[in-house]
């Protein structure tokens, strides 16, 4: 990658000073790979709170500008830090997939509604700023998190969300026309697509292949759109629209400038959503934790300090604090770019911040927002069953990392088949208390999360033979 695009050395310098013409496409090349999964989670909670549409149009293209808003300005306070928030590393943050499972549950339990919404901007204000403080003690207690809790973790929450994946891949499981053959047919388009330029092609490409599998769904589905009626007859003769049509009005009713709103959504806190919700913020921690590391040692070939890592922490945190103001999700470490940047080694600050900025011009113009919100939930679902089963395979490699030793493979069964199987069958818990209820159950990620920290504290650590 280096000769083809005759970069200089400094961008493989955390600290050196590039050129704007290269740092531009190195900075956008980074949006690309995130672009996409940062407005993912967004319209798969509005969706499950059903304030997807209708009456609530314009709240939905509001969250979608501001969360783009939000992670150029939390990816610039990750790249260059707020005195101890944030640890001066490559990494870009934006809205957390790792959340859905859990904000899924709290909408199912709550009723959903912008009632539910509110209680999870709620929590996630609380959760943040736990994190928050978690980060300036991180030292201490880093020795709790070794990769077998953390890939459990990971593995988990790719189990989880791959229903949601399969969810949207018939066409969102609230449309009429769920899993008819237009929206099969439109969301294995988009995943073949996704190969054909994840293998097919090199470079900028490949790396982009998501935003590019998605770009393709939007001109079938505009060809669709010419071909096939877009509407259909309910077997008690009602009309409707059909899942997979493009509403074009929303996007030209958008204005081309406009300042993010505060607060469009006005927090609830409610112990159904925040104890649940702060058990997810220590495992996102977890998460953070492996991502700086990951992004340190394949990017510049030598461990993450304390002080990085406690700062790429408490931005994590403080970062989802401010989200929630604005009524986004949670605002993590995106593992994609880690992956980017151990493959290129570009790990320019600067470079970066092209990128953070480019965002947050985005954030200023709801047109953008409105494109995307328009998306059908087949085309989404195309990319989502990639992007969600990778998190799964990415459990794997971390737990593998090491040896799988008999008292691993202890933690990873105990964790998956009695917590996560627990937390994902919510039947079983019908009889226990309710603090219970509230934080296990409806989601496999915060028991399974529970169970393996628990084992790993618990059980005797195996002496070298």
């Amino acid at each position: 990658m280096k000769n083809s695009f005759e970069l200089s050395e400094s961008a493989f310098q955390l600290d050196g000073k590039m050129p704007l013409r290269q740092a531009i496409p190195l900075g956008l090349q980074h949006v690309l790979a995130m672009f996409v999964g940062n407005l993912t989670p967004l319209l798969i909670i509005t969706g499950a709170c059903g304030i997807a549409g209708g009456e609530f149009a314009s709240l939905q293209l509001s969250l979608l500008q501001n969360a783009m808003l939000v992670a150029g300005i939390v990816t610039l306070v990750q790249l260059f830090s707020i005195g101890p928030i944030g640890g001066k590393v490559p990494i870009i943050m934006g809205t957390s997939s790792g959340f859905i499972g859990v904000f899924n549950s709290v909408a199912s339990t709550m009723g959903g509604g912008v009632l539910a919404y509110g209680a999870i901007m709620g929590a996630s204000i609380i959760g943040g700023l736990f994190e928050t403080v978690l980060g300036f003690f991180l030292k201490p207690l880093r020795k709790f998190f070794p990769a077998v809790v953390t890939g459990t973790v990971v593995l988990s929450i790719g189990l989880s969300l791959i229903s949601v994946g399969i969810n949207s891949f018939g066409g969102g499981n609230s449309a009429v026309d769920f899993g008819s053959m237009e929206n099969l047919l439109l969301a294995l388009f988009v995943l073949v697509m996704i190969l054909i330029f994840k293998h097919g092609t090199k470079g900028f490409l490949s790396s982009s292949s998501i935003l590019l599998g998605i770009i393709c769904g939007y001109v079938a589905a505009v060809i669709m759109g010419f071909i096939l009626p877009h509407t259909g007859i309910t077997a008690d003769g009602v009309e409707y629209t059909k899942a997979w049509v493009l509403n074009w009005q929303k996007v030209a009713d958008a204005a081309w400038f406009e300042i993010p709103r505060i607060m469009p959504v006005t927090p609830v806190f409610d112990l159904r959503a925040i104890l649940p919700v702060m058990i997810m913020f220590i495992v996102t921690a977890v998460e953070t934790v492996g991502d700086i590391s990951g992004v340190m040692e394949g990017g510049l070939g030598r461990e993450a300090t304390d002080k990085e890592l406690s700062g790429g922490v408490s931005c994590d945190g403080l970062g989802s604090s401010f989200a929630a103001l604005f009524g986004v999700l949670p605002n993590t470490s995106f593992s994609q770019n880690v992956g980017l940047v151990a493959m290129t080694k570009i790990v320019n600050r600067f470079a970066l911040a092209t990128g953070a900025i480019f965002l947050i011009l985005c954030g200023l113009c709801p047109k953008l927002a409105a494109l995307v919100s328009i998306m059908p939930q087949s085309v989404l679902g195309g990319a989502a069953v990639m992007m969600f089963s990778s998190i799964v395979i990415s459990g794997i490699q971390l737990i593998t990392k090491e040896p799988l030793s008999p008292r691993n493979l202890s933690i990873v069964s105990v964790a998956l088949g009695v917590g996560y199987g627990m937390g994902a069958n919510t039947g079983i818990l019908t009889h226990t208390p309710q603090f219970i209820q509230l934080i296990f159950g409806g989601s496999g990620i915060v028991p399974a999360a529970m169970v393996a920290i628990l084992l790993n504290i618990l059980l005797p650590k195996e002496t070298a033979k």
